[in-house]
């Protein structure tokens, strides 16, 4: 099986798991995890931190962001061709669809060099521990943490961590992943 082929396999087998779970039982998992994040010293230090909108499935981020962006600068990304810019939250009454229906700020113009992430928080498919990621196959995350000095925390549901997962030599990998059950790194 060739690397792509176990990426997609992986891929596969972590989608039909999370139909295993109920709406509700995610969601339960999500405020865990989320709770780990929120006692972690790189999230409590940063007053600058990159989240995500999370889609169905993911560990659900919209309390959480609504939570602190008026206590730490919150950058969301937007999709802008094949690359993530972040923009800074300020509010659901700014947010629309944007591709792949993800929920985006409305962006309003370049972020100014004061506004780099202290922290990036990502989602993805799956996690291992030895601190890889394993996303969606767009390569978005990949350029987004092509930024090796900040700290990327990946967060996930604890069945989407793994032992290993099929990597390349050009994956970056986290420097914490932190799950409803765990923490590695």
């Amino acid at each position: 099986m060739t690397l792509r082929e176990e990426k997609q396999a992986l891929r596969k087998e972590i989608a039909a798991l999370k139909r295993g779970y109920s709406v509700q039982a995610l969601q339960t998992y999500s405020q865990k995890a989320l709770r780990h994040l929120e006692e972690d010293e790189l999230f409590r230090k940063a007053g600058c931190v990159a989240l995500y909108y999370a889609l169905p499935g993911e560990v659900q981020t919209a309390d959480f962001i609504e939570k602190w962006y008026k206590v730490k600068q919150i950058l969301l990304p937007v999709v802008v061709g094949d690359d993530l810019s972040l923009q800074r939250y300020t509010g659901k009454d700014h947010l629309r669809k944007g591709a792949f229906d993800i929920l985006e700020p409305e962006t309003t113009s370049i972020l100014p060099e004061t506004s780099y992430p202290e922290l990036l928080i990502v989602p993805g498919i799956a996690f291992d521990r030895q601190l890889n990621r394993l996303g969606r196959g767009k390569g978005y995350y990949d350029r987004l943490l092509s930024q090796p000095d900040t700290p990327a925390i990946g967060v996930a549901f604890s069945f989407q961590l793994r032992d290993r997962i099929p990597t390349e030599p050009h994956d970056r990998k986290m420097t914490r992943i932190i799950t409803d059950s765990e923490i590695v790194g």
